[in-house]
């Protein structure tokens, strides 16, 4: 069952840039491909807990403020370690110059 959410403007996110988002008590990363599409996943490292808001966004790279590993924000695959568990991604949608987040 969906459950989308209004996450941000487009127009918050540069491209090749991410922000945090929260909903409750869960954080998520939202990214702006080079590409001009948007993406979500979880907000924290699956390696220490560090949230990803604060990293470097590289193409299609998130890499991690504190020990460098990478993933592939549009899949959630770890790329680099030290990172070895991928990140769970949402789908996401446009609508009327609005990001959605789908956390059904």
């Amino acid at each position: 069952m969906s459950q989308w959410i209004d996450a941000c403007a487009t127009d918050d996110i540069d491209e090749e840039d991410l922000i945090r988002f929260d909903h409750g008590t869960q954080t998520f990363a939202i990214y702006h491909s080079p590409e001009g599409d948007f993406f979500a996943t979880a907000g924290k490292c699956t390696h220490e807990d560090v949230h990803l808001c604060d990293g470097l966004v590289m193409g299609h790279l998130i890499e991690c403020p504190k020990h460098n590993g990478q993933f592939d924000y549009r899949t959630g695959e770890a790329k680099r370690a030290p990172v070895c568990v991928n990140l769970k991604t949402f789908p996401v949608k446009v609508e009327g110059g609005r990001v959605f987040i789908d956390l059904g």
